[in-house]
């Protein structure tokens, strides 16, 4: 060694000690070998699976006449899942956030669109006043239209049946105020009852304001205590909000729009107490006003399909929410 050490003279049986050791070592080897092969610990041995995804857990403008909500103008079924792309409803679309199932497994939501692509013909009709609760107001009204003549009435139509088809995608019951199987209306009063007699446990009426240009954004309104005649909102006050709320989230989330920069104050909520639809309500109701027609950038996203699916998406994620909350 290195040190310097010095040790005894080797004895010569190097040559046998070398082929002993040679094959302890292969015995050894092959000993281990085969425990691998057998225990399962193989470095070839696909990797344990992940457990599977569980399932998702179920949880629970001021002068405006008719069902309308602002200034500027006068005034279900269980279909397949249609999309733009799958206009017969064979295919199977996601609902709300993504989700199929069963999340909304016996509950029931109405959805109101507003108006009616028939009222123009039925002026008389729908002129005709109706109780309020607080007063009397006209059975309905034509609604607005862009500068293009695309009617409100049309909007809402088309919105609702999408947003209907996410919410059933969930499990959800959905009635309809009219779905233009009518020749008319209905009256304020009748989308009203339509709801109560439903027992619906949340309803959205759906609008289009027809404000000047200029004014751009959505506006959820919300209805106000009233107890005159046979309006009595005071139940439905609060949960109307939280739904609000929901809404006004879900909706800025999915569309991209921003709440109303003309009334609510920067928060999209507006609270109102002279809409027979709201006061007549005796489940929790608002309306959403998705956007101005009068507005021109406003309006080329309400003339836009693509961007009306995302506007159901958002009415539909909004009572997702708050029925599961």
């Amino acid at each position: 060694m290195s040190n310097g050490s010095t040790f005894p003279p080797r004895r010569r049986f190097g040559g046998t000690l070398v082929v002993v050791l040679a094959a302890l070592l292969a015995a050894c080897a092959a000993g281990w070998l085969i425990w691998r092969s057998t225990s399962g610990h193989g470095g070839d041995r696909p990797p344990k699976a992940l457990p599977a995804a569980s399932p998702a857990a179920p949880s629970g403008t001021p002068g405006k006449g008719g069902t309308g909500a602002s200034g500027g103008r006068s005034g279900g079924n269980d279909g397949g899942r249609a999309t733009p792309d799958d206009p017969d409803g064979k295919g199977d679309r996601p609902g709300p956030g993504g989700h199929t199932g069963t999340r909304l497994k016996g509950k029931t939501v109405l959805l109101d669109p507003g108006h009616n692509p028939r009222n123009r013909d039925h002026t008389r009709e729908i002129a005709r006043q109706v109780d309020v609760g607080n007063g009397r107001k006209e059975c309905d009204t034509t609604g607005t239209s862009t500068d293009d003549g695309y009617a409100e009435a049309s909007f809402t139509l088309d919105v609702a049946r999408r947003a209907r088809t996410l919410l059933q995608a969930e499990g959800a019951k959905v009635v309809f105020t009219q779905d233009g199987d009518r020749p008319y209306g209905p009256c304020v009063d009748e989308r009203a009852r339509a709801g109560n007699e439903a027992n619906a446990d949340a309803a959205v009426s759906v609008h289009a304001d027809g404000a000047g240009a200029g004014n751009r954004g959505f506006h959820v309104i919300l209805p106000a205590r009233v107890t005159a005649g046979a309006a009595d909102t005071s139940a439905i006050v609060g949960p109307s909000r939280r739904l609000g709320e929901h809404l006004a989230g879900r909706f800025v989330a999915a569309t991209g729009s921003a709440p109303a920069n003309y009334l609510g104050g920067g928060t999209g909520l507006v609270v109102r107490s002279d809409l027979g639809g709201l006061n007549l309500s005796g489940i929790p109701k608002v309306f959403l006003e998705c956007g101005n027609m009068r507005d021109a950038k406003d309006a080329a996203q309400l003339t836009d399909p693509q961007w009306r699916e995302k506007a159901a998406r958002g009415i539909a994620e909004g009572i997702t929410g708050f029925l599961t909350e």
